[in-house]
This record gives structure tokens, sequence and C-alpha cells, in this order.
């Protein structure tokens, strides 16, 4: 992983843009908005039908200031600020575990950033404590640590990814329609 002064030496040349605060050896990543919640249908959500997916989100809220995250549920939220990465530098995002402690966990799965993104990145939220627990707009929530890998080409940026308000998943219409690969 790469130090601050290593950090810093990349935004000053152009190759990782952030307009954020440097906390430690990493990147501070706050809440944004909109919050996407996700409802409780009851039934089964076929992952390989993206109309089904769908269904899984609520209304987004634009406007909030506090969120109160019920016990077991979970929201999509962007990070307050974009972030772009050049095609040398790869991210790792690690919630903080002050938050942990009392139950949320911030980024639940695949934590890596490929080289090349922009944009905004999306933290997925879920309260696992048996409380439910008030959020706010523009709370630290998790680091993005960098690292350079190795030369050759970025992926292409993501199609679906990267504004504040394209939180959903795209799976079924992503990774399972083989005229989209």
């Amino acid at each position: 992983m790469l130090s601050a002064a290593s950090i810093k030496d990349l935004v000053n040349s152009g190759a990782v843009t952030w307009g954020g605060e440097l906390r430690g050896d990493g990147l501070l990543l706050r809440l944004g908005g909109p919050i996407q919640p996700l409802t409780d249908l009851g039934a089964v959500v076929d992952l390989a039908d993206q109309a089904s997916i769908d269904t899984l989100y609520g209304e987004q809220i634009a406007d909030w200031t506090t969120y109160d995250l019920a016990p077991g549920q979970m929201i999509l939220a962007p990070a307050s600020e974009p972030v772009s990465l050049g095609p040398d530098v790869m991210g790792m995002i690690g919630g903080l575990s002050h938050l942990a402690r009392v139950g949320l966990a911030v980024h639940v799965t695949s934590p890596f950033v490929l080289p090349g993104w922009a944009g905004h990145l999306t933290l997925e939220l879920i309260n696992h404590s048996p409380a439910a627990l008030r959020v706010y707009h523009g709370m630290p929530l998790a680091r993005l640590l960098l690292q350079l890998r190795g030369g050759g080409h970025a992926a292409p940026a993501h199609r679906f990814y990267g504004q504040p308000g394209d939180l959903q998943s795209h799976y079924a219409d992503d990774l399972l329609d083989p005229n989209k690969r």
C-alpha cells in the first residue's frame, strides 16, 4: 500500500484526482447522497433477471441529513467526493473499524477499485447491530488505500457505475448477457 507521501505525489502529478481528505495512508471516504434503500419484498430476487433485481430497490432519497438504518437494513450511497485513478493505480476500500464495532458494515464485498476508475464509489451500508444506527450525510465511513500495479493497459471505464445516482446492481444486464461482454 502507498504511504501518504506517495499518494500526495500521485495527486500532484495528476495520476490520482482527489478533492477530499487524506487520512493516514488513505483517502477518507465520506457518506454522500443520494441514498438508495433496499426494500423487503418477501420474494425471491432472480439474479439472472435484471427486472427482478430492479424490484429490490426503493426510491432514492436525495435530500437528507440523517438516516436511521434499521437492524438488518441495507442502503447504497455514493462517496461524497469523486476519485479518479490512473492506469497504474488501483485501490482497496476498507471500512473504519470504529463503525464495525457498533455493527455497521460499510463496504460488503468487492473492495477493489480497478485502475482507470473515475467517479463516485458506491458504498454498501448494512446494519448488523441489534439497534437502529443513525448515519449522517458527510460522515467518514471508509478509506481508499492505494497501490501501484505493473504496467499494461487499464480496463475501460465501466458504463454503469461512477455517477452518484447510479447505485443499483446491473448484474444480469452486465455479466449474464453474452451480447454485453
